[in-house]
């Protein structure tokens, strides 16, 4: 059996074991991949040629629409992989990709792929800054960016190649391959553990990570992903998700592409719940993959009766809440299925379709994902019912983790210490087997001898009305040692009074545990990543300096209302 072969039927048996997660886990097994394995020529290129169904569509804020069959998207990276070649992209390169939702990074992934070179994802929000570090760190030889970004490269300093999309001064047009007759490159002869990806994570907790992918890691880890997405050949999936970012290579690329299946993506310049609601049923999307922020944002402005054609609801990239599961399933008698993974893997854990769902839980670890909780005292794994930090069983070879972070061997050491790849997740599971997240090993903190998951607190807070997010972190106290502070975003409509104040301390002490209690709360605009994750580092680092100093602005705590005290 060639390697297209051995993927197909690895895909196809995952495909016919829809909605029995048992017997998925029991039986699937991944495919051997040989010698040499190229996921764009071996399966993208097979299942593209002559076949005009839709690969892409892009619909832009405007009304129009851009559409390519996967025979174009085939063509079209073939062409570019030629062009690329001759101006040196080669064998191992790494590339920098740094565009937005446009045809020209679907059709730039394939191209570098095809010749055996190694993609850079990169946000178009980074800054030079970024960049220098990036490209140093990264060992960049090519760049291809849109021509508006190419001042961002004045001063970051290498011998690269330069590629815009659009004309720019002193760099190549990228735009010029379109008069480029069309002729497949030759088959780069890359093996399953050569290089293909090079992603920085978010760094919400320190300085980004460089993690590295082979030609397999995430090209056949998906699968995974694909089983959890509940994707199917012919489906139109939309994820909500930027490029240059993990997710989006999950939900973007690799997994509808794996199942066949149409990537369908909406590009706005400014979130509109309304316009996002009339693509999903204008564009007759069958799965739909979006953060909890955007879930609850479509909530707020009223989700109206279900997409006619909407078959899968998913959430990914942070922890689902329960009430926004709830509130979709009055809404449109569809489950929202949360799961988890990270740039370091492919899809780990899932509520797949089919299984039953516990509010609150992410579900059951994967096929061929094998996933254990350790207890970090003793390093040893944790048996059901238990708590303990997710991590990947080593001595069972997990094909979808990365190779490791680039240029960090602490770091790296770390992190496949004992025998297990450690994700820094906290997260108990119980006697099914399914998994509930608490947080992440820096998060979690102690208030009074108790163990506090922030995240269970932040689910609470943001059901109140008055706020649209909240970071709990430990705040020092001379009695308890530490209390839990929330910093709370409002959501319009709602000013930092001391009556909504008052209001979300007296919600936090109705709807917690007393030993959970939120005891001071401070109205500010919350740090984030680039990526638009929470910085709750930088929160617990501002309460140390402040100390138990009650003068912060906007800080409001439970002793100043005399109904809330004890």
């Amino acid at each position: 059996m060639n390697v297209t072969d051995a993927y197909r039927a690895s895909r196809d048996q995952l495909l016919d074991l829809r909605g029995d997660h048992e017997r998925a886990v029991a039986e699937f097994q991944w495919p051997d991949m040989g010698e040499r394995f190229n996921w764009a020529v071996d399966w993208f290129d097979v299942i593209a040629r002559g076949n005009d169904g839709t690969a892409l569509l892009l619909a832009e804020a405007d009304g129009s629409t851009t559409r390519r069959s996967f025979a174009e998207m085939s063509q079209a990276s073939d062409r570019l992989a030629g062009w690329l070649a001759e101006r040196g992209v080669g064998k191992g390169d790494p590339v920098v990709l740094m565009l937005g939702n446009q045809v020209e990074l679907w059709e730039s992934m394939l191209a570098v792929m095809k010749l055996g070179a190694v993609i850079m994802p990169t946000t178009t929000a980074v800054g030079p800054a970024d960049l220098v570090d990036r490209i140093s760190r990264g060992g960049a030889r090519h760049v291809i960016c849109n021509a508006a970004d190419v001042p961002k490269f004045d001063a970051v300093p290498g011998e690269y190649t330069r590629i815009s999309v659009g004309e720019a001064a002193g760099w190549q047009d990228l735009r010029s391959t379109a008069a480029v007759s069309h002729a497949p490159v030759d088959h780069p002869g890359t093996a399953p553990g050569d290089p293909l990806l090079l992603y920085f994570t978010s760094g919400t907790t320190s300085r980004p990570k460089l993690v590295g992918h082979t030609q397999v890691s995430y090209p056949v880890g998906h699968l995974s992903t694909m089983y959890y997405l509940g994707l199917e050949p012919g489906d139109v999936h939309l994820n909500i998700s930027s490029p240059g970012w993990a997710k989006h290579a999950w939900s973007c690329f690799f997994a509808p592409w794996i199942a066949e299946a149409t990537v369908f993506v909406y590009n706005y310049q400014r979130f509109d719940a309304v316009a996002l609601l009339r693509q999903l049923r204008e564009q007759r999307v069958t799965s739909f993959c979006a953060p909890p922020t955007v879930w609850r944002m479509l909530i707020n402005a009223e989700l109206g009766e279900r997409p006619a054609d909407l078959r899968e609801a998913v959430a990914a990239g942070e922890p689902l809440n329960p009430e926004v599961i709830e509130q979709v399933r009055q809404a449109w008698g569809l489950t929202i299925r949360d799961g988890f993974g990270q740039t370091e893997t492919t899809a780990q854990v899932g509520n797949t379709p089919g299984s039953p769902v516990k509010p609150g839980s992410m579900g059951r670890p994967l096929p061929g994902v094998p996933v254990v909780l350790v207890d970090p005292a003793t390093g040893r794994r944790v048996e059901a019912p238990g708590e303990g930090e997710i991590c990947l069983d080593l001595d069972r070879k997990p094909l979808p983790l990365m190779t490791g972070y680039q240029g960090d061997r602490e770091l790296n050491a770390e992190a496949m210490s004992g025998g297990f790849y450690h994700s820094g997740d906290v997260a108990k599971i119980d006697a099914d087997g399914y998994i509930t997240y608490i947080g992440r090993t820096d998060d979690v903190f102690k208030a009074s001898d108790y163990k506090i998951s922030p995240f269970e607190l932040e689910s609470v807070l943001i059901e109140h009305p008055a706020v649209a997010e909240a970071a709990v972190v430990p705040a020092p106290d001379p009695v308890r040692l530490a209390v839990p502070k929330a910093y709370i975003a409002l959501a319009p409509g709602h000013s930092p009074t001391q009556e909504t104040a008052r209001s979300i301390l007296r919600y936090a002490r109705e709807n917690l545990a007393p030993y959970q209690r939120v005891r001071r709360i401070e109205f500010r605009e919350l740090p984030k990543t680039i990526s638009g994750k929470i910085r709750r580092v930088e929160l617990r680092s501002r309460e140390e300096q402040l100390g138990n100093d009650s003068g912060a602005d906007g800080e409001w705590r439970d002793d100043q209302f005399p109904e809330l005290k004890g």
